[in-house]
C-alpha cells in the first residue's frame, strides 16, 4: 500500500533535495519526494496519507558498530556501571542474597578509572568476600577486561601457576598467583564455565533488543558478534521477524570457513548480509591495554598490547582479500592504527594486482578501522589517501575524556579526532560499540556536535573543541557514511526516490533544538522498509 507523508519537515540527507514537505512510500521504497500539492497531485488517491502536522522527518539511523547478543543478553546481568568499588561489591552482595548457592552471577560495566574510592583493578579476593558460595564473573564496561572471584577462576582451572594465553594475560599478586583480573584473551579462559543461554531465550532477547533499538530511532545496524548471533538472526530472517537491517561481521577465527563456503562480503539480501572479518590489533584504553607508540603516562614500561603487527594482519588480510572478503580491524591506541595502516598500504597494492588480473573484480574493498581512538596526524592523512572506513563512536569520547587525559596526555589532541580525519578525506561511520556504551544514536550525535557530556563537563567548549562535527557531518555519519561503509549507499542512507524507505519522525527539529539537547531527541515513529515499526503519533 502507498503511504504518503505530507505537512512535513523533511531532511533527505540527498544534496540534491536538502529539504521538502511530502514523500510517497510504496513495496518498502521511496517513490517520490516534494511539496505536499506535487506528491497528492501525482499520487491522488493511491493510498493512506498521514499528515504529519509539521513534524521533521529524517533517514533511519545506521549503527555502524554494535554487539546485538551482548546487548541482548545484558538484560539478564548485573548492572556494574557504578561510581564505587564499595557500591559495586553491594551490588553483587545483593545479587549473592537471591541466588541459590553455585549458582554463576555474571555482570558488566565496572570501570575503575571510574571509582572515586578506588582506581586501581580490583581483586578476587573483593567478591569473595561478598559472594563466598558463588561463582562471579563480571566483564568491564570496555569488553577488554574480566574480573573472577577464586570461585571462578577454579571452576575453570585457573591455579597459581597457570600460564599467561596467548594474546592475553592474567593479573597477578606479588607472588606471581592469579588476581582475578583477565586481560584481553585470558578472558576466554572463564567463558567455557560459563552457562550458555537456550536458542529460544536469546532469540526472544534479540526481539526485545530490536524493539529497543526502533525506540531509538535506529532502522540498520553493523554487528560485531559471534556465530551464535547470526544463527539468531537467521532464525529471526527465516521467521519474518527481522526487520532490523543487519550487517554482520564474521571473526577472524572463521575466516577460513567463509572462504570454504565460497562467502563475500554483501552476500545476502537487504535486511541481512555479510559484512567485513573482524580482526583484533590491540586492547583497549579502560584496561590501558591499548597499543602505543609512546608509554602510558606514569607507566614508562607500557606500551599496551599489540595482539597482531602489520605483517601479521597483512598475512590474514590477503586471504580475506583474495577472496572479496573486507577486513574490520579493531585498532585503538597510536600504535595499532599504525601497524592497521601498514597493512592496509600493503592491501591495496595486492587489490590493484588483482584487479589488474581481473577487470570484473571491484577495485578496492571497502575496509575499516574499528574506534580508531587515537591517531598520529600523519596516520590520519594516511587514512584518507587509503580510503579507510573510520568506524567511530562519539560517545567513546565523553566517557572517556578523564582516562584518556590521565594516560595519554597531551597525545589526547589526536583523540577521537573526528574533524581532522573528515578533514583528511576519511569516511566517517558512526556506531556506539553497545554495550560499551548506550545504543542511543542521539547521544552519540549529541557527543560529536559538543565534545561533552550530558552534565555539560568538561566545559562549554567540549573538550579538544576542534575535533568537533557540524550536525549534518555527524548525521552523515549515521546514515551515508555508515550506508557506504556497507555497500548499500546508492539505495540507502538518505531519502531519495528508489531508495529504501527508513525513516524517522521525531518529537522535536535536531536543526532548531539547542544543540546541549540534542540527546533528548527521540523518534515518536520509526520505519523500516515502509512499514512502522513505532509509531507514537495520531
Amino acid at each position: 500500500m502507498t503511504i504518503l507523508l505530507i505537512n512535513a519537515k523533511i531532511y533527505s540527507l540527498d544534496p540534491d533535495k536538502p529539504t521538502s514537505s511530502a514523500l510517497a512510500i510504496d513495496n518498502g521504497r521511496i517513490l517520490g519526494l516534494g511539496d505536499d500539492y506535487s506528491i497528492l497531485t501525482e499520487f491522488e488517491g493511491k493510498g493512506e496519507i498521514v499528515n504529519l502536522a509539521g513534524r521533521s522527518v529524517i533517514p533511519g539511523l545506521i549503527d555502524a558498530h554494535i554487539h546485538l547478543e551482548q546487548l541482548a543478553l545484558l538484560l539478564d546481568k548485573l548492572n556494574c556501571e557504578t561510581s564505587s568499588l564499595s557500591d559495586c561489591l553491594q551490588r553483587v552482595a545483593d545479587r549473592a542474597s537471591s541466588v541459590s548457592p553455585g549458582e554463576w552471577i555474571l555482570g558488566n560495566g565496572w570501570n575503575q578509572n571510574d571509582w572515586k574510592d578506588h582506581q586501581e583493578f580490583p581483586t578476587a579476593d573483593d567478591l569473595n568476600t561478598v559472594a563466598p558460595d558463588n561463582p562471579v564473573y563480571l566483564t568491564a564496561k570496555s569488553l577488554h577486561v574480566g574480573w573472577a572471584n577464586t570461585a571462578a577462576l577454579s571452576a575453570v582451572g585457573i591455579t597459581d601457576n597457570y600460564p599467561d594465553p596467548t594474546g592475553g594475560r592474567l593479573g597477578r599478586k606479588l607472588d606471581g598467583s592469579p588476581d582475578g583480573i583477565l586481560f584481553e584473551e585470558a578472558m576466554a579462559l572463564v567463558s567455557p564455565a560459563i552457562p550458555e543461554p537456550t536458542h529460544d531465550r536469546l532469540y526472544q532477547a534479540m526481539r526485545t533488543v530490536q524493539e529497543n533499538l526502533w525506540s531509538m530511532g535506529i532502522t540498520s545496524v553493523h554487528d560485531f558478534d559471534r556465530q551464535r548471533c547470526f544463527q539468531i538472526l537467521q532464525s529471526l530472517h527465516a521467521n519474518h521477524e527481522l526487520k532490523l537491517r543487519v550487517i554482520k561481521s564474521i571473526p577472524l577465527e572463521d575466516l577460513d570457513y567463509a572462504v570454504a563456503l565460497g562467502l563475500n562480503t554483501g552476500f545476502g539480501d537487504n535486511f541481512l548480509r555479510i559484512g567485513s572479518i573482524k580482526v583484533f590489533s590491540d586492547g583497549a584504553l579502560g584496561p590501558r591495554t591499548a597499543s602505543m607508540l609512546s608509554p602510558y603516562q606514569g607507566e614508562p614500561q607500557n606500551h599496551g598490547m599489540l595482539l597482531l603487527d602489520s605483517e601479521e594482519l597483512f598475512k590474514h588480510g590477503c586471504k580475506a582479500v583474495e577472496n572479496n572478503l573486507s577486513l574490520a580491524v579493531h585498532a585503538i591506541g597510536d600504535r595499532a592504527n599504525h601497524e592497521t595502516l601498514n597493512a592496509f598500504a600493503q592491501l591495496r597494492l595486492l587489490e590493484n594486482q588483482l584487479q589488474s588480473k581481473s577487470p570484473s573484480r571491484s577495485q578496492f574493498l571497502r575496509h575499516r578501522i574499528e574506534h580508531v581512538q587515537i591517531i598520529h596526524p600523519h596516520d590520519a592523512l594516511r587514512m584518507g589517501q587509503l580510503g579507510v572506513i573510520a568506524s567511530m563512536q562519539p560517545v567513546h569520547a565523553t566517557s572517556d575524556f578523564p582516562a584518556a587525559d590521565r594516560y595519554w596526555g597531551d597525545r589526547s589532541a589526536n583523540a577521537y579526532a573526528w574533524n581532522t580525519l573528515l578533514q583528511s578525506r576519511t569516511p566517517l561511520a558512526f556506531g556506539s560499540d553497545a554495550p560499551v556504551e548506550s545504543p542511543n544514536p542521539f547521544w552519540g550525535i549529541h557527543a560529536a556536535v559538543t565534545r561533552r557530556r550530558q552534565d555539560g563537563s568538561p566545559g562549554p567548549n567540549g573538550w579538544y573543541p576542534e575535533q568537533r562535527l557540524t550536525l549534518p557531518d555527524a548525521l552523515h555519519a549515521y546514515t551515508t557514511g555508515a550506508a557506504f561503509a556497507a555497500r548499500m549507499e546508492k539505495y540507502l542512507g538518505t531519502l531519495t526516490p528508489g531508495y529504501l524507505a527508513d525513516l524517522l519522525v521525531l518529537d522535536e527539529d535536531p536543526f532548531i533544538t539547542d544543540i546541549d539537547n540534542l540527546f533528548t531527541l527521540k523518534p515518536i515513529g520509526t520505519m523500516v522498509n515502509g512499514e512502522w515499526v513505532l509509531r507514537n503519533f495520531d
